[in-house]
């Protein structure tokens, strides 16, 4: 399997110094109009057109002389492909040689914010509003073609902090303006890519796409079976994995609206299974609503093949959320390393109308995550921070082919591979599995013998 190229684009070190002469009395009196004591700061970071991202900028004496003594921590991370940059470099070809310069570059822009604003800690793809007062901007070029090779540090240490006045603000000394610590750094970050050719409830090929090329690598089965059938299957001589079995349905599934026995098997080329996810625990409305609530989330078990069976590797967990919402959660199924507990590795939501993406970030982690290895199926610990893996996910009623990325450092063989495209899938059928009970679903999700009107 070939990867494809990926840049990471990663901000951290955050930190504001504020010019002396700036007080309370006279917050604008300068280009930074806020006194250290004044207010707290945040940053809203975006690169390009991509989502922003917010977080805090502790505000350091204005004595401070370099960017030492700064918190290093985390702010934002970006993620760009290929195809990105050589969209970003598609233009005109009237341009002159100035603009042939910039269409290399990407920007990198930082507004600096005092005050308590929403969101002060970073969040990924968090674009909503922010408050407080704006003390200016930052902008810095990247070239990040050159980071597609190897690692680059774009920028490490003070900027000044641009002013929102004008020219004649930004005529001003440095010395009487407030500064930014910022470090801006680029590595390559490649991945595997695969896409469904088709809905995965209509039993679709999977293929691996590098560029213009697309090779099949897997085939999926989709199937509705009941409970029972995965407990005949389970592994019996795990008692790990009987501990997540027990929480079927016995008890949630009871007569009413409910959504259930929904299952993706995925295949490599020569027919064996590679990875399942099966729904073990029904989609059931809530009391007295027509949805899923967080309360009484329906799940699915991702599990993958050990000595003749199925061992379980993950656990999703899916629910309608507030404001029409998909929301999700997902939790490595470690082994008896851990005493069984669940490792939570994901948690947010999508929009249920226009879908968005479903994804493992572990960038900003504080700590490894432990799951089942490849190969020999023993304890591994996965690599410290870093993109795992995203799927994007399609608004409810629209054709969804879900794309799946995986970081090349989490596929060690085609296995690896299929558990996480086996979540995809499970992600993106949950959509449906979480619709209003209002909603009729489709023939293929309400069928029993789906799998024999395929064939």
């Amino acid at each position: 399997m070939d990867p494809c190229p990926f840049v990471r684009v990663l901000v951290g070190n955050l930190a504001l110094k504020m010019p002396a002469s700036a007080s309370p009395a006279t917050p604008r009196a300068s280009g930074s109009g806020v006194h250290p004591t004044a207010a707290r700061c945040h940053c809203r970071i975006r690169l390009n057109k991509m989502p922003y991202q917010t977080a805090s900028a502790p505000l350091l004496p204005a004595t401070e002389d370099g960017p030492a003594s700064c918190t290093a921590a985390f702010a934002a991370a970006f993620h760009v492909s290929k195809a990105d940059l050589d969209r970003a470099a598609a233009r005109p070809a009237a341009a002159l040689l100035l603009a042939a310069r910039r269409r290399r570059t990407a920007r990198l822009k930082v507004a600096v914010y005092a005050g308590r604003g929403g969101g002060v800690s970073a969040s990924c793809g968090g674009g909503g509003a922010t408050s407080g007062r704006l003390l200016g901007k930052v902008v810095l070029p990247l070239d990040l073609r050159a980071a597609m090779a190897k690692p680059v540090v774009f920028h490490s240490g003070w900027v000044a902090v641009g002013s929102r006045r004008g020219k004649a603000a930004a005529a001003a000394s440095s010395s009487a303006r407030a500064q930014l610590s910022i470090t801006v750094r680029a590595e390559p970050d490649p991945r595997f890519v695969f896409q469904f050719d088709g809905e995965p409830e209509c039993s679709p090929q999977v293929l691996q796409v590098k560029g213009s090329m697309k090779q099949p690598m897997f085939t999926c089965r989709f199937s509705c079976r009941s409970s029972s059938d995965l407990r005949s299957r389970s592994v019996q001589s795990d008692p790990g994995a009987r501990n997540w079995l027990a929480k079927l349905g016995s008890e949630r599934e009871r007569a009413g609206k409910e959504r259930k026995g929904w299952s993706v098997t995925v295949h490599d080329l020569s027919g064996s299974p590679v990875a399942l996810a099966s729904m073990v625990t029904p989609f059931v409305a809530s009391p007295g609503t027509d949805h899923v609530s967080r309360s009484s989330p329906g799940a699915w078990l991702i599990l993958r093949p050990a000595d003749g069976t199925w061992a379980p590797w993950g656990r999703l967990e899916c629910w309608r959320g507030r404001g029409d919402t998909l929301g999700y959660r997902f939790e490595l199924v470690p082994g008896h390393a851990t005493g069984g507990a669940g490792v939570c590795v994901a948690e947010a939501s999508v929009p249920a109308s226009r879908g968005g993406r479903f994804a493992i970030d572990l960038t900003a982690a504080a700590q490894p995550f432990w799951c089942s290895s490849s190969g020999d199926m023993g304890h591994g610990i996965w690599p410290f921070g870093g993109f795992v893996m995203s799927a994007a996910v399609q608004g409810e009623g629209r054709c969804s082919r879900p794309t799946v990325e995986v970081g090349v450092a989490h596929v060690g063989c085609a296995e690896d591979a299929a558990a996480f495209v086996a979540l995809a899938a499970a992600v993106d059928l949950s959509m449906d599995a979480c619709r209003l009970f209002s909603c009729k679903l489709r023939r293929e999700l309400s069928t029993a013998s789906r799998a024999e009107f395929l064939r």
